[in-house]
């Protein structure tokens, strides 16, 4: 079976192609045979694919603007040159998509139909960086692959679990009934490291609560209580809670107002502002990279100082509204880009929580960890790096609707 995953980003279409015996759905994620990823942040011109198979690496330059035609390079390198893995595009069984927003409507991943994608066009207000990006690699496929099934994975159904006082706004009510309320994101990475995590430590998944710092350009936190999520730092959109590389995460709303009152700010420059021009490289004026503060700050950069000050600041005020909707710690998970390979933003994060237990051990964590506890021996909360795996999670749900088992 031919599992193809496209997961689009803002900036970026991550994808691979999983190939998994008939018969059986292995226990831990297997290694994809092609992996292709489009980095649309080069420049607004074009972006890099890089496309990996065979042993090869291959770098090739698609259009930024028409980011379809993009795809469509991206998936031919499955059946062409010294990447090809295929003879025909058609031995592909099934396509899972990463879905960022679902709103109220899904709970578990589904097969993608008319109804669904009008439901995440619908939904692409309030999610415009990433829907309408999900949409496009759906109707690519379509086009490629007219009669293979395709799957929509919502990183809000592993949210659905979240108590009323913690989803719902203070707001008039008809507010709720019309849609707003929080509906939280990555829930993807979060559902996975929460499972991954009850393996490493060799415990019942329901004994476990525990906070996931999904650490990326985009972030958020996920409070998990007997396998489910209770609480997160995202809500309506994806734009709410921690400070993130361009997004401003929660503020003041009254700043809106403000701008629109006073600096004649519209909705859609007020959306550009928060989304793309905030954030690490708001205050930095450097990069949305943290790679690129932690340079800077070692530089001297006082800019880059207070910008990475700040998202250990908001990072830490976060981590304590989860730990009181848990009322209580067992298991700390860092994951994503600048959660699995940023060791002094895991030691700042948990500096500080002492008196809760969470004692860091320095070497374990400056030694490259992937899938490993680095709490100290005598620590009583167990602090783990987890490589998350959304696209095996993402495949693995196409494999189950196939079998129909979901």
């Amino acid at each position: 079976m031919k599992i193809l995953v496209l997961n689009a980003g803002s900036s970026s279409q991550k994808s691979c192609l999983y190939s998994i015996p008939d018969d059986s759905v292995p226990a831990h994620p297997p290694e994809p045979i092609w992996q292709a990823d489009i980095d649309f942040t080069v420049n607004d011109e074009h972006g890099i694919l890089t496309v990996k198979a065979n042993g090869m690496e291959r770098e090739i330059t698609v259009p930024g603007e028409n980011r379809s035609q993009g795809i469509t390079i991206m998936v031919n390198t499955l059946i062409e040159g010294d990447t090809r893995v295929l003879n025909h595009l058609s031995e592909i069984n099934c396509v899972g998509h990463r879905v960022v927003h679902g709103g109220s409507n899904y709970s578990q991943s589904v097969i993608v139909t008319p109804e669904v994608k009008s439901s995440i066009r619908e939904l692409i207000p309030l999610a415009p960086a990433h829907n309408g990006a999900n949409l496009e690699g759906i109707e690519v496929m379509e086009n490629s692959l007219p009669n293979v099934p395709q799957v929509a994975v919502f990183d809000t159904a592993f949210h659905r679990t979240i108590p009323p006082e913690s989803s719902t706004y203070p707001l008039p009510r008809e507010w709720w009934e019309k849609g707003i309320k929080r509906y939280g994101f990555h829930g993807t990475s979060h559902k996975y490291c929460a499972g991954k995590a009850a393996e490493i430590l060799d415990k019942p998944l329901d004994s476990l609560r525990m906070i996931i710092c999904h650490l990326g350009n985009g972030a958020s936190l996920c409070a998990v209580k007997n396998g489910e999520s209770i609480d997160t730092t995202m809500g309506f959109t994806p734009l709410e809670g921690l400070m993130m590389g361009s997004r401003s995460g929660s503020l003041d709303p009254a700043i809106l107002i403000y701008l629109m009152r006073n600096h004649g700010f519209t909705a859609d420059e007020l959306d550009r502002l928060l989304n793309k021009e905030s954030g690490l490289k708001g205050v930095s004026g450097i990069s949305a990279d943290m790679r690129a503060i932690t340079t800077a700050m070692n530089e001297g950069d006082s800019r880059a100082r207070l910008a990475l000050d700040m998202y250990i600041h908001r990072l830490r005020g976060c981590m304590g509204s989860m730990i009181a909707s848990l009322e209580g710690l067992d298991v700390l998970v860092f994951t994503a880009g600048i959660g699995e390979n940023a060791p002094s933003i895991r030691e700042k994060a948990c500096e500080g929580w002492n008196f809760l237990g969470l004692k860091i051990d320095g070497d374990k964590n400056r030694s490259h960890p992937r899938n490993i506890d680095i709490a100290t021996t005598d620590s009583p909360v167990r602090i783990l790096v987890i490589h998350t795996e959304e696209d095996w999670t993402i495949a693995r749900d196409c494999i189950e609707l196939l079998k129909g088992k979901v």
